[in-house]
């Protein structure tokens, strides 16, 4: 904090402001355009990036830090929030009485339920249809007290969370009358309700929550294409990258991608602009030794260096669980991790060339 201060301390002080960092994370987010920010960089960089005319591609998802959703979490989350958190706070400050509810019972019932360590089918719906009743009663109760009150001391983050909190309920109730119907942009987090499940199809994490990715890399350098919150079929993204990559590096010779990037329509763009890519060959007929051995580089190159950088930024730039409050901030926490990852890399290239000077 420190450094990132610019000041040198003495051993008997310290930074009084903890929340400093954030405090400029958060300002940040507001007042920078980071795509921006990124293209100068990769433009500053350009004559210190080698193979500027292989273009690496692949997606992957940075996920925020957060709970494991399930339905009877954010149902009981939802009851939390109005019958400990805003009910008692409205009626203490006003004088009211507050109105009778079973969210006592509900609470040791949901406290037994959760410490169980197989939970039924039986038990899991019985408790989301007592859920779905509480935090009905809840929300009706709530809307009264505000049009009794007119809305006294309801701040912008409380109509925000309320506004959440009923379209979880409506969202919830439909699923829990219609199971096999499929929820339409459904809400994981009543505090982060931008947050959508992205199914990665991993064996070992099937379903991911936070930001998917769709980056592309050259000479090691990583660039941040497309982000989004909600999941998006990163083969549609080819074209623009490529056009991407020719307003930045002029020239693209050789792409590499995997196997959902080989549709027939990226295929025919590839050899509409002489672009040779490791798709694997489509037919009866075998590719010939030079074009092997491209494709067998293309694909170690991509495999290593493109996928390793996933793991080196999730692991060594806090990325592994972005733990920022917004989504503004997390958008800044992202780009920040990832252009910290090309930082390091091109100062250990100049490093090295400067070595490299010294000892000729």
């Amino acid at each position: 904090m420190q450094l990132f201060c610019g000041v040198l301390l003495s051993d008997n002080e310290s930074i009084k402001d903890n929340s400093f960092v954030s405090k400029v994370r958060s300002y940040l987010s507001h007042h920078v355009d980071m795509q921006a920010v990124q293209k100068v960089l990769i433009s500053a960089w350009k004559n210190e990036i080698p193979d500027k005319n292989v273009l690496l591609m692949d997606a992957t998802c940075y996920e925020v830090h957060m709970r494991f959703p399930t339905d009877t979490k954010i149902l009981w989350e939802s009851c939390q929030w109005i019958w400990e958190k805003q009910i008692p706070a409205l009626c203490q400050l006003h004088g009211l009485r507050q109105p009778r509810s079973k969210y006592q019972d509900q609470k040791k019932k949901t406290n037994v339920y959760s410490k169980q360590r197989k939970k039924t089918f039986r038990k899991t719906k019985s408790r989301k249809n007592a859920l779905l009743k509480l935090l009905l009663k809840g929300i009706d109760a709530y809307q009264n007290l505000l049009n009794q009150l007119k809305a006294s001391g309801f701040t912008d983050k409380d109509a925000a969370t309320f506004k959440t909190i009923k379209m979880v309920y409506q969202q919830q109730y439909h699923h829990f009358q219609y199971p096999k119907v499929k929820i339409k942009e459904r809400i994981v987090s009543i505090y982060k309700p931008y947050i959508r499940p992205i199914v990665r199809g991993k064996e070992n994490k099937p379903v991911e929550f936070g930001l998917k990715v769709h980056k592309i890399q050259v000479g090691g350098i990583s660039i941040l294409e497309h982000v989004s919150y909600k999941a998006f079929n990163e083969c549609k993204r080819l074209k623009i990258s490529i056009l991407k990559h020719k307003n930045l590096f002029e020239t693209c010779s050789h792409l590499a991608g995997d196997a959902i990037y080989a549709t027939n329509e990226n295929r025919k763009f590839a050899t509409k602009e002489h672009i040779t890519t490791n798709f694997v060959r489509k037919g009866r007929g075998k590719d010939d030794k030079p074009t092997k051995k491209i494709k067998a580089l293309l694909n170690k190159d991509r495999s290593t260096r493109l996928e390793g950088s996933f793991g080196n930024e999730k692991e060594q730039y806090l990325l592994r669980k972005i733990k920022a409050r917004n989504p503004e901030t997390e958008m800044v926490w992202l780009f920040f991790g990832v252009l910290t990852a090309n930082c390091v890399l091109i100062a250990k290239r100049r490093r090295r060339q400067q070595e490299l000077k010294n000892a000729a």
